[in-house]
C-alpha cells in the first residue's frame, strides 16, 4: 500500500485546517462588523440629521425670522443659533434656508445667499438623502419650515459628512480588530487540543497511513469473524460425525463429512479457478459461507474465472468485501427469504466488477449517499465499527480510482475497480 504523502502527520493536517478555518470565520466577522458598524454609523447620522432638523424648523425663532422676510436680519439671529446646535449635535452643517432654496445660515460664511446644493421637495415633506454639496459628500435631512397657518415659509437642512462617517467608523476598528482576534485565539486553542487528542489516536501517522491502519484493521476483524464461524461449523459437524461413528452409524457419519465437503469444494473451485485470485479473498468467502449457514441465509457466489488481478492490496480487497458482506448479511437478517449474492466478474478495460447482493428491505433513495458517510450507520454503532464499514469502502475504491454505486431491488453494492496497472497513488 504506497502512498504518496508530503510527510505531514494527520495531527498536524488537523491543526492547519482547524486553524484556517478559524481564520476565514475571523475575517468574516470582521468584514460583517465593519459592514454592521458602517450601517449603524449611517442609521445614526441619517436619525441625527433628521431630529435636527424637525427641531429647528420647529423653533419659535426660525419661524418668526423666516416669516418676516428679512434675510439679512434672519442671518444674524439663526447663524449663532445654528452653529450651536452643529456643535452639541456632532452635525457637519445646519442650512436655514429661504422658501427658494437661498441659505440664509451656513457654516461657511462665504455661503450664505448661495442656493442650496441639494434636492428640496416639489412638496413640504421630510427628505433624507446623500448629496454632494459645498463641504463635500454627506448624509442631509431637509425638513419644511411652515407658519401658524401651514403655509410653507422656509426650509432647513441638517446633515453630517460621509468624512465624518467614515471617521467613526475608523475609531470603532480596534474593537472590530479585538473581536477578531479573540476569536482567532480560540480557533487556535481549539486546533492546538485537536491536534493533541488526534495524535493521541494516531501518533504521527499521515492520513494516507491511518486510512491503511484503519483498513488493515478491519479485514482482520472480518476475517476473523469468517474464519471463527467456519471453524464452528467444521467442528460441530466433525463432533457430530465422531459420535456417529462411536454409535456405530459409520455411513450417516460418512454422509456428514461428504456434505462439507462437496459444499465447501463448490466454492473452492470457484475461487482456484480464477488465475489470478486472492488466498485470502478465497478464504474470506469460505468463511463467510459458514457465517451465512449460522445465521439461516442462502449464501450464493459466481465469480468468473477470467476476472483479472485486483488493484486493490490483499489487505484492502478483504477489507472492501467482508465490509459489503456483512452489511449485505445485516440486511438479509431482516427479511423472510434471507440470501446474499457475491459476484466478481471482468470489467471493461481489464478492470474488475464486484457486486454484493441482498434479500434485505433496501436502502431509502434520500439515503443512498448518506450510508456512505463516516458515522452513518441504519443501526447504533458498536464494538465491530459499523457506522465506518461503507465510508471506508468507498475510500478505499476512490483511493484507486474506482466507484461504488448503490442500487435497489434487489439491493446490490456495485464496484467497478480499474486494471491493476492503472492503480493510483494515493496521499
Amino acid at each position: 500500500m504506497a502512498h504518496a504523502s508530503d510527510g505531514r502527520s494527520t495531527a498536524s493536517r488537523v491543526f492547519v485546517v482547524l486553524l484556517g478555518v478559524a481564520v476565514v470565520i475571523g475575517a468574516l466577522v470582521a468584514v460583517y462588523l465593519v459592514v454592521e458598524a458602517q450601517r449603524a454609523i449611517r442609521a445614526e447620522a441619517e436619525r441625527v440629521t433628521a431630529a435636527a432638523a424637525i427641531s429647528l424648523a420647529a423653533s419659535p425663532d426660525v419661524v418668526s425670522s423666516l416669516s418676516e422676510g428679512d434675510e439679512g436680519a434672519a442671518t444674524r439671529l439663526l447663524e449663532p443659533y445654528a452653529m450651536t446646535v452643529v456643535e452639541d449635535a456632532g452635525l457637519d452643517f445646519i442650512t436655514v434656508m429661504t422658501v427658494e432654496g437661498v441659505r440664509v445660515t451656513h457654516p461657511d460664511l462665504a455661503q450664505i445667499g448661495g442656493r442650496y446644493l441639494g434636492t428640496i421637495p416639489t412638496t413640504p415633506q421630510m427628505l433624507t438623502e446623500e448629496f454632494t454639496g459645498t463641504l463635500g459628500p454627506s448624509v442631509r435631512t431637509i425638513v419644511p419650515v411652515v407658519d401658524a397657518d401651514d403655509t410653507l415659509i422656509g426650509w432647513v437642512a441638517a446633515g453630517v459628512t460621509t468624512e465624518s462617517i467614515t471617521d467613526t467608523l475608523i475609531r470603532r476598528l480596534p474593537l472590530t480588530l479585538g473581536i477578531t482576534v479573540g476569536l482567532v485565539a480560540l480557533g487556535a486553542g481549539g486546533a492546538l487540543i485537536a491536534r493533541r487528542v488526534t495524535r493521541r489516536i494516531a501518533g504521527d501517522l499521515p492520513p494516507g497511513q491511518v486510512r491503511d491502519a484503519v483498513s488493515s484493521y478491519e479485514s482482520i476483524r472480518t476475517l476473523g469473524e469468517a474464519l471463527r464461524a467456519q471453524t464452528h461449523e467444521h467442528g460441530n459437524r466433525m463432533h457430530t460425525a465422531v459420535a456417529l461413528l462411536e454409535l456405530g452409524r459409520s455411513d450417516e457419519a460418512i454422509e456428514i463429512l461428504t456434505e462439507t465437503s462437496r459444499q465447501s469444494q463448490s466454492l473452492v473451485d470457484q475461487v482456484t479457478a480464477r488465475r489470478q485470485g486472492d488466498p485470502a479473498v478465497g478464504a474470506l468467502l469460505l468463511g463467510k459461507a459458514s457465517q451465512a449457514k449460522e445465521r439461516g441465509i442462502d449464501w450464493r457466489v459466481r465469480i468468473d474465472p477470467e476476472t483479472p488481478r485486483s488493484p486493490l492490496s490483499t489487505v484492502d480487497s478483504v477489507s472492501v468485501l467482508g465490509n459489503l458482506v456483512d452489511n449485505a448479511m445485516d440486511a438479509a437478517a431482516e427479511s423472510d427469504d434471507r440470501w446474499v449474492a457475491v459476484s466478481l466478474t471482468p470489467g471493461a478495460d481489464g478492470g474488475i466488477v464486484l457486486e454484493v447482493s441482498d434479500s434485505g428491505p433496501g436502502v431509502p433513495i434520500d439515503r443512498r449517499e448518506q450510508i456512505f458517510q463516516q458515522g452513518f450507520s441504519t443501526k447504533p454503532a458498536d464494538a465491530q465499527g459499523r457506522g465506518i464499514g461503507l465510508a471506508l469502502v468507498r475510500s478505499v475504491v476512490t483511493g484507486v480510482g474506482g466507484s461504488v454505486t448503490l442500487e435497489g431491488d434487489p439491493t446490490t453494492f456495485r464496484v467497478i475497480l480499474p486494471a491493476a496497472g492503472a492503480r493510483r497513488r494515493r496521499s
